[in-house]
C-alpha cells in the first residue's frame, strides 16, 4: 500500500514568522506536514511547532548542520530544518511502516522529495540496528514530544545516549508536553550520564499562544530541554 493511499489525508499550513516589526526583514516559511489520524505518529502533535519554531529561531545555527529527527511522524521540525539548510535525516521505528510512509510524504508535501539533503530511515528506539550504527556524523538531534509514555523513556535515552557518545559535540533539542506531575528522566539521565538543560519558550518567542498559526486545540504545557553528554576533563 502506498503512503497516497491512506485517508483520510488532510495538510495543514504552519506559518513560520521572523520576530520584529521592520517588514523589510519580516520573512516566512509555509510548511504543510500531513495530518493521517489521531494516533502517536500520525498526527502534528502541539510539540511539533514549538521545536519547529525553535529551529526556525536559530535558523543560523542549523545551515549545512547534520540534522536527526526522531520519532518523526509529520516531521515538522525536521522540515523546517531543512528548509533552513541542514542536511536532514527523519526517522521513525522500524517496525512502524506507515510511519515511515508519512515522513515520505511530509517530505514531499513540502516540495522536497527530490533534495538529497533530506532522507527517511527506521530507527527503532532501544535497537541496535545497522540502520543506527550507520548514521553518520550528527551536530544536532530533535525530537518532538517522544516522552509521552514512561515505558519508552529508557529506549528513547539508551538510543540518545548512543548517538551522543558516537558525536561528543551533538546535542539533543526535545519539546515535552506536561502530562504528569510525577514523571521525571533524572535517574534515567543519571544512568546514562547524560545532562539537561531546559530552555526558556521566550528565547525563541514561542511562549504565544498560537505558534506558526497552528491553532492546535486545547490547552498545553510544553517545555523544551537541550540534552547533552559531558566531556571528559
Amino acid at each position: 500500500m502506498s503512503y497516497l493511499e491512506f485517508k483520510p489525508v488532510s495538510k495543514k499550513k504552519f506559518l513560520f514568522n521572523r520576530s520584529g516589526t521592520d517588514q523589510r526583514f519580516k520573512k516566512c516559511l509555509q510548511i504543510l506536514p500531513m495530518v493521517v489520524s489521531p494516533s502517536y505518529g500520525m498526527y502534528t502533535w502541539p510539540c511539533a511547532p514549538v521545536l519547529a519554531q525553535y529551529v526556525w529561531h536559530n535558523r543560523q545555527s542549523f545551515l549545512n548542520r547534520n540534522v536527526l529527527e526522531i520519532g518523526a511522524g509529520t516531521a515538522l521540525p525536521g522540515i523546517v530544518a531543512a528548509k533552513c539548510g541542514a542536511r536532514v535525516i527523519l526517522s521513525d521505528s522500524g517496525q512502524l511502516p506507515k510511519c515511515l510512509r508519512i515522513c515520505q510524504a511530509s517530505r514531499e508535501a513540502n516540495g522536497l522529495s527530490g533534495s538529497t539533503n533530506i532522507t527517511v530511515t527506521g530507527l527503532t528506539w532501544g535497537l541496535f540496528t545497522p540502520e543506527l550504527l550507520h548514521i553518520g556524523p550528527l551536530d544536532i538531534i530533535l525530537g518532538s514530544d517522544c516522552f509521552y509514555d514512561p515505558s519508552v523513556f529508557e529506549d528513547i535515552l539508551v538510543t540518545v545516549s548512543y548517538l551522543l557518545e558516537s558525536n561528543p559535540r551533538a546535542q539533543f533539542v526535545c519539546s515535552y508536553q506536561e502530562r504528569a506531575s510525577d514523571w521525571s528522566l533524572d535517574h534515567l539521565l543519571n544512568k546514562w550520564n547524560l545532562s539537561c538543560n531546559r530552555i526558556s519558550l521566550s528565547e525563541f518567542d514561542a511562549d504565544a499562544t498560537n505558534i506558526a498559526e497552528s491553532n492546535l486545540p486545547g490547552s498545553h504545557t510544553v517545555h523544551v530541554f537541550q540534552i547533552t553528554r559531558p566531556t571528559s576533563t
